[in-house]
């Protein structure tokens, strides 16, 4: 089973991300901030998957990404940011960080497990 981390700061988004994927097969973990992700990705070991919001408190989405792509342990596991940002200059700054996709909230669960499918499979 494919094991996919969630990181947002906002538990109604957790547990609607998390239902969405489990409803899919896969086998989920949260997180409530950067900081959080950090010890459960150290904790946990591999996940094919991370799904991160932008927007929270203690460490942000953008620089958790930074993080996990300066590990090398985990700088091949796609990060997929599922965030209200759309600005350009945010996008472009995640992508440099190394996001394989940017999914702007509200989203349709279809639209995410598209997404998923194409990454992990």
């Amino acid at each position: 089973m494919k094991k996919i981390l969630i990181v947002d700061d906002a538990i109604t988004m957790r547990q609607l991300v998390a239902a969405t994927l489990k409803a899919s097969g896969y086998d989920v973990v949260d997180a409530r901030d950067g900081v959080d992700a950090l010890k459960k990705l150290d904790a946990e070991g591999r996940f094919n998957l991370i799904v991160s919001d932008v927007n929270m408190p203690n460490m942000d989405g953008i620089t958790f990404l930074k993080e996990v792509k300066a590990s090398s342990k985990h700088k091949f596991t796609p990060v997929i940011m599922l965030t209200t940002e759309s600005q350009a200059g945010i996008k472009e700054e995640g992508r440099k960080a190394g996001a394989k996709a940017w999914i702007v909230k509200p989203f349709k669960p279809n639209d995410l497990l598209a997404v998923v499918k194409k990454i992990i499979g």
